[in-house]
């Protein structure tokens, strides 16, 4: 079946590269469909969706947008972005898109990849760029979006072998997506509940994947090393999930001290403004993830660490440290719309924090504890349970939690219940 892929190209820089692109793409039986966003020059041929026509949709026109990207740059791409945007919208409902590339530097990416972000999860989507793996740009280009980078490593400029082995490999990519793709309109026959994973909480995170789904859910793994719970928390305020066992909540340290797994201010606050049952853990609270920092690692130098790599080191929360995420947590919990249970295990809340290992620090966990009691309006909803965090019994404990809590809140109204 023919498939319809959109190239977005700025055509006034890179005509020549981009009728390589549509070549292919048409030889491999697709259809292709050359989106134009030059700012620029006028092209020196057309797109079957002309710069003109996008510059309009808009709201500007292309001289006014000429113009500004002289003056302005930053509005004459907003302005691209949006009309490109509605653009390929519109074609995506009349079933005409079913992938799209782009090809380009830094302009061509940013833009792309802002066209890319506002299609739907699971829609083939692949940028080849020389910026690919700018590690100043990428968070930019992809964030928490499933968008595929393809580094070119050459800019893509005046073809020569090298870059046209480059562009071969990247229409090849994107063709075999949308010929192998599952599309974009997901159906679930049981209630989705999202499942915080991390490393050190990996034992009870993969035992209670399988205990979700003997009781009657389907677990959606979301990986807590920053953009993995961010994207948990735009798809649970986006509607994807009807419930979350979020044991693996670090992410709100990393941001408190800078860690490597930032997530974002956000963390834990879509599901409280969403008020779907959630069973919260704090497997993650005990550590930060310094590692190739040689600034914070010198700084925390005195405490207990956890060196798997160059990369991934690991630093033993302290007590003050736990406070101020406490409270933190204990906000975001106290603004909740629906039922929640937040679950302590007293021996240790992961593989590092267990009794006899260096990172284990039960003073410094207790007064995680005593503060979050002591600022959360509904301090009974914290439920101790003398287990290791890293074990199939808690897993146990956190599964029939979360069925409990999703059943009472399904639980039919009794006639004349307020």
């Amino acid at each position: 079946m023919k498939k319809g892929i959109v190239i977005v190209c700025n055509l006034d820089t890179r005509g020549e590269d981009i009728v390589f692109v549509k070549d292919l793409i048409a030889g491999r039986g697709h259809q292709p469909i050359l989106l134009d966003f030059s700012m620029e020059e006028p092209p020196p041929f057309a797109g079957d969706i002309r710069t003109e026509e996008v510059a309009a949709r808009g709201g500007l026109p292309i001289e006014t947008v000429r113009e500004k990207y002289r003056s302005d740059r930053d509005a004459a791409m907003r302005n691209q972005i949006a009309g490109a945007s509605a653009i390929v919208a519109e074609l995506h409902a009349a079933g005409r898109v079913h992938g799209i590339i782009g090809i380009g530097g830094g302009t061509s990416t940013l833009v792309s990849t802002s066209i890319m972000k506002t299609l739907p999860f699971g829609m083939p989507k692949l940028m080849a760029s020389p910026m690919a793996a700018h590690p100043a740009y990428i968070d930019k280009y992809v964030g928490t979006r499933d968008i595929t980078m393809h580094h070119t490593v050459l800019d893509v400029v005046k073809m020569n072998p090298l870059l046209k082995a480059q562009i071969v490999n990247a229409v090849g990519a994107i063709c075999g997506m949308v010929e192998m793709t599952l599309g974009t309109d997901f159906r679930f026959d049981k209630p989705c509940v999202a499942v915080s994973s991390f490393g050190f909480g990996e034992m009870a995170v993969q035992t209670a994947l399988g205990m979700l789904e003997d009781a009657g859910f389907t677990p959606i793994v979301c990986h807590a090393q920053g953009k993995g719970d961010r994207a948990m928390e735009e798809m649970i305020r986006d509607g994807a999930f009807q419930g979350a066992l979020d044991l693996c909540i670090g992410g709100v340290m990393e941001h408190l001290f800078e860690g490597n797994r930032d997530p974002g201010p956000d963390r834990l606050k879509a599901a409280a403004a969403a008020g779907i049952p959630t069973v919260l853990a704090p497997c993650g609270l005990d550590i930060l993830s310094y590692g190739g920092r040689d600034d914070m690692l010198a700084k925390t130098r005195d405490r207990a660490q956890f060196v798997q790599d160059a990369l991934r080191v690991q630093v033993r929360t302290t007590a003050d440290e736990l406070r101020a995420a406490a409270d933190v947590i204990a906000e975001r919990l106290n603004a909740a719309q629906g039922e929640w249970t937040f679950l302590v295990p007293l021996q240790g809340w992961s593989s590092l924090d267990r009794p006899g290992r260096p990172m284990h620090d039960p003073a410094a966990d207790a007064a995680f504890v005593e503060r979050l009691e002591k600022r959360l309006t509904q301090p009974e909803r914290v439920k101790k349970v003398d287990l290791q965090l890293y074990t199939p019994e808690f897993a146990r404990v956190a599964v029939d939690e979360f069925a409990r809590l999703y059943q009472a809140a399904h639980a039919p109204q009794t006639a004349g219940a307020a």
